[in-house]
């Protein structure tokens, strides 16, 4: 039995199926970066293997948002940067799902980066796709966290005082197993990227730059970009963490000096995942919660059935 049918399903997966048989008119600015993360995310898919009935993409607020809406698959539209404990809950209870949360820089570095440092820390087995911009888009072009020092906007007119949070470092300090950074002008390098972060068993951070031609012209394209794997330039071991830290650090001080770095940064394949931590200590069943809600016999626990009265 399986809470969902067609989870382990073998057959050829065809892209165009994760293209809704209605398809929404996008409402994306023409020349956004955001259609090259849905033409890399529905590319992946057939890499790993999976159908639309299998995976499961959470969406938070912004023009990121509108992703779960162009892509076929089951979706949850969350609130501002609150796709990741919504992904969590999602995974814990059918770990069968291929769990996909996406977000802006503003909904995932800055009004859910609580649960991105937590999220990560705890490596739950998840991809998490940041469409960074440096910009807030969707409510006309205030800085994010992710903005340059000096840059100009509608909420700082002078020039932010502020320099810009480190997205790969704050990934990796937090405890993410998988940290990447590609680009939408880069569709190839970032479908084998995603397909990756899918494959990973644990906490994959992709830090997507997605131009906004709207909001943001400083960022331009974020062209020409260096695949630091592709380079005789850049010769580091994305298992050492160390190694990674300084690759990274030199990546984020390089993009607002106009050189944009992309490519994996760290991999750790041999970190459990939360759920295995979990099932190690007898706190969650080898069993996926979602299947007792298909079960009629299954007898439900109540929490003072499991936990001692207080005295």
């Amino acid at each position: 039995m399986s809470a969902f049918n067609a989870i382990g399903e073998d057959r050829e997966i065809d892209r165009d199926e994760f293209t809704p048989e209605i398809e929404p008119q996008a409402t994306w600015c023409p020349g956004c970066g955001d259609f090259g993360v849905l033409k890399a995310l529905k590319q992946a898919m057939p890499e790993v293997g999976r159908t639309p009935e299998e995976t499961l993409l959470v969406t938070g607020i912004g023009c990121s948002g509108k992703l779960s809406s162009y892509f076929r698959s089951y979706g949850f539209h969350s609130i501002h940067g609150r796709s990741l404990p919504v992904a969590r809950a999602a995974k814990l209870a059918n770990p069968g799902l291929e769990v996909i949360a996406a977000g802006g820089d503003g909904d995932g570095y800055g009004i859910g980066g609580n649960h991105f440092m937590h999220t990560a820390r705890e490596n739950h087995d998840m991809t998490y796709i940041v469409f960074d911009n440096e910009i807030f888009g969707l409510t006309k072009g205030q800085t994010s966290p992710t903005s340059p020092k000096g840059h100009k906007s509608k909420t700082q007119p002078h020039g932010s005082a502020k320099s810009p949070i480190r997205p790969l470092s704050l990934g990796l300090t937090s405890g993410a197993s998988y940290i990447a950074r590609t680009a939408a002008v880069n569709p190839n390098q970032a479908k084998e990227i995603i397909a990756e972060a899918m494959e990973h068993d644990g906490f994959a951070h992709i830090d997507f730059l997605t131009q906004c031609p709207t909001w943001n012209k400083d960022a331009k394209q974020y062209v020409p970009y260096i695949d630091i794997q592709d380079s005789d330039d850049y010769d580091f071991d994305i298992h050492d963490r160390r190694e990674a830290a300084e690759m990274m650090y030199e990546a984020e001080d390089a993009l607002y000096e106009g050189e944009v770095l992309t490519g994996r940064f760290y991999v750790d394949d041999d970190r459990p995942s939360y759920q295995q931590e979990k099932q190690a200590t007898g706190d969650m069943p080898e069993e996926p919660l979602a299947e007792r809600y298909f079960d009629d016999d299954y007898e439900w626990e109540r929490s003072y059935d499991l936990l001692d009265r207080h005295r």
